[in-house]
C-alpha cells in the first residue's frame, strides 16, 4: 500500500468539499436569491460565522495541498536516504490533518446548532425573531410549523437544506483528514509505500527502509 498515493486521493477530495462549503455557505447569504436580507441584518446569525467558507472551506485547502503533494515531498531527504525524507514529509502531514479536523470540527458544529435554532424570520406578529429557537429542534420533524416563517419565502428549507450540506460535508471532510491521520503515521513508521510490485506484476513483496 502506497500510503502517498492514499494522501493524495484524500487530498483532491478535500478540495472538491472545500469548494462545496464554501458554495453552500455563500447561498446562506441570499435566500431565493435576494440580497436585501443581508444587508438588512435579517440573516441568522450562525451564517455569520462563516462556517462553510473558513471552517470547512479556505482552512481545508491548507491541508489538502500538502496532502496532494507528498508523492513529491522528500522533506530535503535524510541520514542520506530519500525515503527516510518522505517519511518525515508523511509525519508532518499529520499535523495539517489536525488543522482541517480542527476547521471541519468548526465548520460542523456550527451548522448543528444553525438547524437547532432555525433562521431568523418575519413571523405572524410582523416580528423578526428565531422563531423556532424554544423547540430544540424539534421543528425539523414537524414541516406543518415552517409555515410560521412569512418572510423571506421558504427560509425553514433554505437554511435548513443549505446547514444539512454543511453538516454533511463537513462531517465528511472530518472524516477524511482523521484517515490521514492514521494514514500519515502507518506511512511515517512503516515508509513511504511498505510494498513494491515485482517486475511481474503479480507478486508483491514487503520492504522496509531504515535510516
Amino acid at each position: 500500500m502506497c500510503y502517498g498515493k492514499c494522501a493524495r486521493c484524500i487530498g483532491h477530495s478535500l478540495v472538491g468539499l472545500a469548494l462545496l462549503c464554501i458554495a453552500a455557505n455563500i447561498l446562506l447569504y441570499f435566500p431565493n436569491g435576494e440580497t436585501k436580507y443581508a444587508s438588512e441584518n435579517h440573516l441568522s446569525r450562525f451564517v455569520w460565522f462563516f462556517s462553510g467558507i473558513v471552517g470547512g472551506g479556505l482552512l481545508m485547502l491548507l491541508p489538502a495541498f500538502v496532502f496532494i503533494g507528498l508523492e513529491q515531498d522528500d522533506c530535503c531527504g535524510c541520514c542520506g536516504h530519500e525515503n527516510c525524507g518522505k517519511r518525515c514529509a508523511m509525519l508532518s502531514s499529520v499535523l495539517a490533518a489536525l488543522i482541517g479536523i480542527a476547521g471541519s470540527g468548526y465548520c460542523v458544529i456550527v451548522a448543528a446548532l444553525g438547524l437547532a435554532e432555525g433562521p431568523l424570520c418575519l413571523d405572524s406578529l410582523g416580528q423578526w425573531n428565531y422563531t423556532f429557537a424554544s423547540t430544540e429542534g424539534q421543528y425539523l420533524l414537524d414541516t406543518s410549523t415552517w409555515s410560521e416563517c412569512t418572510e423571506p419565502k421558504h427560509i425553514v428549507e433554505w437554511n435548513v437544506s443549505l446547514f444539512s450540506i454543511l453538516l454533511a460535508l463537513g462531517g465528511i471532510e472530518f472524516i477524511l483528514c482523521l484517515i490521514q491521520v492514521i494514514n500519515g503515521v502507518l506511512g511515517g513508521i512503516c515508509g513511504f509505500c511498505c510494498s513494491h510490485q515485482q517486475p511481474n506484476g503479480i507478486l508483491f513483496s514487503l520492504q522496509q527502509y531504515d535510516c
